[in-house]
């Protein structure tokens, strides 16, 4: 089975690749030499008819179908992802730059265990226990399938992100059409053949590649679609909520991050700065929980500081499918040079202590002017209001700022509009506990930064969107709760009967 060829077309419609009807042919660019991976021909709306019509066709079958059927799909399913690992990890790596370690240590696996933990989730649908609650009647919850879903993944984890809208919905009973990224379509595309494959019903999965101001948008309000899930920006978050609204759909947002990384004095300040340096720059810092924000307390802000610098000089840039190579491209040219942008302007308030602009040669003799890369880039003395602060950049940039008490520390942790994730640094419990209580974010973690696992949910707080991806509360989201009510006593005129008509 080859999943890797694209030329019958960059949609994936009732089980059967087809081109888009566009016309015009759109480039996936490797960014990390601007070579063209692949042309696609980009959908229109009436391709995104199309997908719901099919969408739509499958549902009943596919939400009829027992529970038991779906999970030994989705269990045929994380077989032939994992039979295809190499496959899908190299694919990855040439759409997004991202280094060949990563693709194949976490994208890859995480989507393959993502894909087995839903299959065990679908035979797990929770709703209170049947009882008698009114005395007279016997109660009971169903958990059915919305419908369609229409659903649109961002291109920083183009496969992983695939893998959680996907594999909650259908686990659920639920169809989906999924619109990726344009630029990172590849490895979605894949996911869907490999649905095809493992005997999914044609249309359950549907995979429409497009702009998202044509096929994105015309998704989001299509009558058909019952919902609506969305990862990317929270400017186009609020698009999407406004476009959902509209029709009445239930949405589901996962948006922007600046997630603090908090180090108190007492902290293992070796482990504190191994992982800043971690959680700053993996998937070169194009992670909407990567650390962004490091507030240190005073007495171990200059060694913080310059372990930091120290280990982001020693970063590998290189050729992303060397094993060796430690950080790739960003994901476009256009994105490096909004990156690059937020760290120039920064030069005029603050201190770039190390990093800025890629030039010369990576580790492995890579040009590094051929891709779109941006070294390692240590901030310090910015102001909290200042746009390195409080933006999002979504790029390998550190802003390191000093605190005092620990409530000082909280308090600046929680000053931005975001709520994504945070972690505290710390050996004393009792500062770990206030930290994870008070830090307003959908994850706290506390002496780590970045793991995610499919039992636990991930989902933000504030202008990070709500709604939850993996783990049981997904599956939750992705079903309508029903209420049933049968009478218990076979008595036809009802005492409370007499409040409408009649007397006792």
């Amino acid at each position: 089975m080859d999943l890797t060829s694209f030329n019958d077309g960059a949609q994936h419609i009732a089980g059967r690749p087809t081109r888009g009807s566009g016309g015009e042919p759109f480039a996936v660019v490797n960014p990390a030499n601007g070579a063209t991976v692949q042309q696609v021909e980009l959908a229109t709306t009436a391709d995104v008819d199309t997908a719901v019509a099919a969408a739509r066709a499958a549902l009943p079958e596919w939400s009829g179908a027992t529970p038991g059927t779906r999970s030994e799909a989705l269990n045929r399913l994380a077989g032939i992802l994992a039979e295809h690992a190499g496959d899908f990890a190299r694919v990855e790596t040439a759409q997004t730059g991202k280094p060949i370690k990563l693709s194949t240590e976490f994208d890859v696996p995480g989507t393959v265990d993502n894909t087995a933990f839903f299959a065990g989730a679908a035979r797990n649908l929770e709703g209170k226990a049947a009882g008698e609650y009114s005395g007279d009647h016997t109660s009971y919850v169903r958990r059915e399938a919305v419908g369609v879903v229409g659903s649109i993944a961002p291109w920083n984890y183009p496969l992983q992100m695939a893998a959680w809208k996907i594999l909650p919905a259908i686990a659920a009973g639920n169809t989906i059409v999924l619109k990726p990224a344009e630029i990172t379509p590849l490895t979605s595309l894949m996911f869907a053949r490999a649905c095809t494959a493992a005997g999914i019903p044609d249309g359950v999965v549907n995979v429409v590649t497009g702009a998202g101001r044509t096929a994105g948008e015309h998704l989001i309000g299509h009558p058909d679609v019952a919902m609506v899930s969305f990862t990317g920006s929270t400017a186009v978050g609020r698009r999407v909520a406004e476009i959902a609204t509209a029709t009445v759909k239930r949405t589901h947002l996962e948006l922007g991050g600046k997630a603090p990384f908090v180090v108190f004095d007492d902290a293992d300040l070796d482990a504190a700065v191994h992982g800043a340096v971690a959680a700053s720059l993996i998937n070169s810092g194009q992670d909407c929980t990567a650390a962004t924000r490091a507030y240190v307390q005073r007495p171990l802000y200059d060694a913080f500081v310059a372990g930091v610098a120290e280990l982001y000089r020693g970063i590998r840039l290189g050729d992303p499918l060397n094993p060796q190579t430690d950080m790739g491209p960003l994901v476009s040219f256009t994105h490096r040079d909004r990156v690059a942008g937020f760290v120039e302007r920064a030069r005029s308030y603050a201190t770039v202590v190390t990093g800025g602009a890629a030039t010369g040669k990576g580790h492995d003799g890579t040009d590094l002017s051929l891709g779109a890369y941006h070294r390692p880039t240590l901030i310090t003395g910015a102001a909290q209001d200042s746009e390195v602060v409080q933006g999002e950049i979504f790029g390998p940039v550190l802003v390191v700022l000093p605190f005092d008490g620990d409530e000082e520390g909280l308090r600046l942790a929680n000053d931005t509009p975001y709520g994504l994730a945070a972690s505290a640094w710390t050996r004393d419990v009792h500062r770990s506990l206030r930290a994870t209580r008070e830090i307003a974010a959908g994850c706290v973690w506390v002496n780590d930064h970045i793991p995610i696992i499919s039992e636990m949910p991930h989902g933000g707080y504030k202008a990070s969107g709500y709604g939850k991806d993996m783990s049981q509360y997904s599956l939750d989201e992705y079903t309508q709760v029903k209420h049933v009510m049968f009478d218990t006593t076979a008595v036809a005129r009802k005492d409370w009967h007499r409040t409408i008509f009649g007397d006792r």
